[in-house]
């Protein structure tokens, strides 16, 4: 059975978030204990913790002895709540209970697809905590590039009335739902109009053959982050779920890489986060 986290989103804890469902609210989670740096997984928009990359990731840290944390969002997988009526507010709000309240010490993020848009926003509002990023097929901003500059005039006056798009997502065993709400409240968290103030380590990785977010989404959002010490690895015939035996082993190595380097990093100049 998953843990569970409750806990109480209120207006002024996190005003940076404020549009998201109000009441308790019970994230299911699974922590393995260990070392730090710890790894914190982010799925993508209607996946779960339980998906392939999620478990490998898993499998890794128990192997090396290290602290990981993998959950679902609110509307998704094992967590409770309706996920029409939540935004990028709700799910980023999340992620920051589970790193503020079940992790300790730095993290490195790992986020999947939406995922990856949600690790920017943890990174810029946790710096002290967060110490490297690894996004897989990134998809910053996607409610506007990705949704709402695909849909003709018609369809945009039909949602900002208030009916949402419905439709099979790229993957094919999901729908994907666009609703008003989720297109204006992703517009008050967007990152790729302007220059990331992240100056972690930053490694992306991103499938040639990738149908559902485009590569050059990665390549633009690697020119638009402030570190130095970021990369961006192609995967050749790579779709969007990389979960192929080859393509899982690329993201648990470069996990691998990360948490080295930032050890070497915290030997050379102390302790990093609390």
């Amino acid at each position: 059975m998953p843990s569970r986290l409750r806990r109480r989103i209120e207006p002024h804890e996190q005003p940076a978030i404020s549009g998201g469902p109000r009441g308790d609210v019970t994230i299911a989670y699974r922590a393995v204990p260990g070392k730090s740096p710890g790894l914190v997984f982010l799925t993508g928009y209607r996946s779960s913790m339980e998906g392939a990359k999620a478990l490998a990731l898993e499998a890794y840290c128990r192997g090396s002895g290290r602290a990981c944390v993998r959950f679902d969002y609110q509307g998704h997988g094992e967590t409770g709540g309706d996920f029409e009526s939540c935004t990028l507010s709700t799910w980023i709000g999340d992620a920051l209970a589970i790193v503020d309240e079940v992790t300790k010490g730095p993290q490195i993020l790992v986020g999947s697809s939406m995922g990856s848009w949600i690790m920017l926003r943890v990174a810029l509002a946790r710096p002290e905590r967060v110490a490297a990023l690894v996004g897989i097929a990134s998809a910053p901003d996607f409610t506007e590039l990705l949704m709402w500059d695909a849909f003709d005039t018609e369809w945009r006056m039909k949602i900002l009335a208030g009916t949402p798009w419905r439709g099979p997502s790229s993957e094919g065993d999901s729908k994907t739902v666009v609703t008003r709400e989720l297109i204006e409240d992703g517009r008050r968290h967007l990152v790729m109009k302007d220059r990331i103030a992240i100056h972690k380590p930053v490694r992306l990785l991103h499938g040639t053959a990738d149908n559902a977010v485009p590569w050059k989404l990665s390549q633009r959002l690697l020119e638009q982050i402030d570190s130095d010490d970021a990369t961006l690895t192609l995967i050749k015939h790579g779709g969007h779920r990389l979960s192929k035996p080859n393509e899982l082993g690329q993201i648990v190595r470069t996990a691998d890489e990360l948490v080295h380097r930032v050890e070497g990093a915290a030997r050379t100049t102390g302790p990093a986060g609390s």
